[in-house]
């Protein structure tokens, strides 16, 4: 099965729909096919709406877990920042990519200013404010670690 044609079909009919942009996402377990998505930034104004970050949602409705670790991604471009982190914390270990960060930049579709902020290299791009103590924020941890003994 070419996984990464599925990724790039859903991306095709997603954009003729007006969903989303030129971006595709699949989510395989062994030889199941979990997820086959298109970016919906568009349909669900919403910026959180990566093709990586659609197919991670439902994968994880559908197997009904957060772990992923026994997946692996094929993503039509590179996955931005944000993807990777969501692929990280859900535990996905492999990503299959077709499309660099320099192709999506070339096309308008730049991450340069978060990959340029996470290193460090531009500082402009967000203001950090650390705020504390809080009593209503500090407790939240112990609070948490209360309710799931």
């Amino acid at each position: 099965m070419d996984y990464m044609k599925l990724a790039a079909e859903a991306t095709t009919v997603g954009m003729a729909n007006k969903v989303g942009g030129p971006f595709g996402a699949t989510i395989v377990r062994g030889n199941e096919i979990i997820a086959v998505v298109s970016n919906t930034m568009m349909r669900d104004t919403d910026p959180s709406a990566h093709a990586e970050m659609v197919a991670i949602r439902e994968a994880c409705k559908k197997l009904g877990t957060m772990d992923l670790s026994d997946c692996v991604i094929y993503a039509t471009c590179e996955p931005c920042p944000m993807c990777v982190s969501a692929i990280i914390w859900s535990g996905i270990k492999e990503v299959y990519y077709c499309n660099t960060r320099e192709d999506a930049h070339q096309h308008g579709f730049s991450d340069m200013h978060l990959r340029k902020y996470l290193t460090g290299e531009d500082t402009t791009v967000l203001n950090m404010v650390k705020v504390a103590p809080r009593e209503d924020c500090d407790h939240l941890f112990e609070f948490f670690h209360q309710l799931n003994k």
